[in-house]
């Protein structure tokens, strides 16, 4: 018997907006914590994310190499997705 395509299978239940979405199609990092994300994030705040983490690195001349800026970008992630108060560039308004 051939396997039914099952829609909800490409759906997460969100942590951020407390709802079914989309998921993402594969882990962000190759480790636990990308296939949390995966498991818990839906497509449509994950790519949030990303344009925030690219506001905060270019408005604080971040560099990635750095384990402070490391840290600081992996808290801001983890208070963004959970819907925390997190730190927002200047002049920043978040989507809808």
């Amino acid at each position: 018997m051939t396997e039914m395509f099952n829609p909800k299978a490409n759906l997460v239940f969100c942590r951020k907006y407390k709802q079914n979405l989309p998921k993402l199609p594969a882990p962000p990092f190759p480790n636990a914590k990308g296939q949390e994300i995966q498991d818990t994030v839906s497509a449509k705040a994950w790519h949030e994310w990303l344009e925030l983490q690219t506001m905060l690195i270019n408005e604080n001349h971040l560099s990635m190499i750095d384990k402070d800026a490391k840290k600081f970008i992996n808290e801001q992630r983890d208070k963004f997705l959970d819907n925390a108060d997190y730190e927002k560039p200047k002049g920043y308004t978040p989507q809808g």
